[in-house]
């Protein structure tokens, strides 16, 4: 046996259980991208390799939905809301990390509570208050209280500033700086790890979100997002699964080109490592 061979069995048998791992997460991504590309008939059969290769089934997805505007939508709702939640969630877990002040854990408590809390619990009140600002049938109810922060954003950036050393900041007061200004200049940089894994976590969030545009949507095709458009789309086409797979694959492929783009960065930030000298 050749060395070359024995090298590709010892790395087969190491990486066994993580090759058997991710063959189970590519199966069904590999059958929805093969369906996508059959007929109409076909894809209604038991066979998993396409006859013919219908790329048009993509074209006909765009031909009959609004998806390019479920698209524009989604992005809107995940763009804003990716922002609004760090430029809100940065200062509050920054002051929970390093501020001194009385309430400090019953504020901590607050939070983790509020991670604990279903967002069904306050659907119906919070509904009401939106209907008479007259913001319902929009994405609005969805972006704006992410100015508040979000609990989960605010616990996990908190638990990754606390690693950092106060020598940083207690050195940037002694040269003068404020508060507002060390976590700009000093901190951020150094937690850019965790930021960008809640500005991931986030995106992935509203990408997918289904529950809220369900219920602040409205029924108008222009007002959809992609998960709840693909829902539509669909009840229309439920018979057609290699179109219904083909539009799917679509809504999919932004948020898995996004995440092998940012994996090093979102693990790292995960993770929480600390701070690298």
């Amino acid at each position: 046996m050749s060395a070359r061979r024995r090298r590709v069995l010892l790395w087969v048998a190491t990486h066994a259980f993580a090759v058997a791992l991710a063959l189970m997460f590519l199966a069904p991504v590999a059958f929805m991208a093969l369906t996508a590309l059959m007929t109409d008939e076909q894809a209604l059969t038991s066979d998993l390799w396409p006859r013919s290769w219908n790329w048009a089934n993509f074209a006909e997805v765009f031909d009959r939905s609004l998806l390019l505007r479920w698209a524009g939508n989604t992005l809107l709702y995940a763009a804003l809301g990716t922002l609004f939640t760090v430029v809100s969630s940065v200062p509050v877990a920054y002051a929970l990390a390093r501020f001194r002040f009385r309430g400090r854990r019953a504020a901590f408590l607050v939070v983790i509570a509020a991670m604990m809390l279903p967002p069904q619990v306050v659907a119906v009140p919070i509904y009401l208050v939106w209907a008479r600002l007259g913001l319902t049938d929009s994405l609005w109810p969805l972006i704006l209280p992410m100015l508040l922060g979000d609990a989960f954003s605010i616990f996990l950036l908190r638990q990754f500033l606390v690693t950092i050393p106060r020598d940083y900041t207690d050195a940037a007061k002694v040269d003068g700086c404020s508060d507002l200004r060390t976590l700009v200049r000093v901190v951020l940089p150094m937690a850019r790890p965790a930021v960008a894994a809640v500005a991931l976590f986030q995106f992935f969030y509203c990408w997918n979100d289904y529950y809220g545009p369900l219920l602040y949507a409205g029924v108008q095709q222009d007002h959809l997002t992609l998960s709840l458009g693909l829902a539509t789309f669909k009840a229309f086409h439920s018979v057609q699964w290699n179109l219904t797979m083909a539009a799917t694959l679509l809504v999919t492929a932004p948020v898995i080109v996004l995440f092998f783009l940012a994996q090093r960065v979102f693990i790292e930030g995960v993770t929480l490592t600390g701070v690298k000298g």
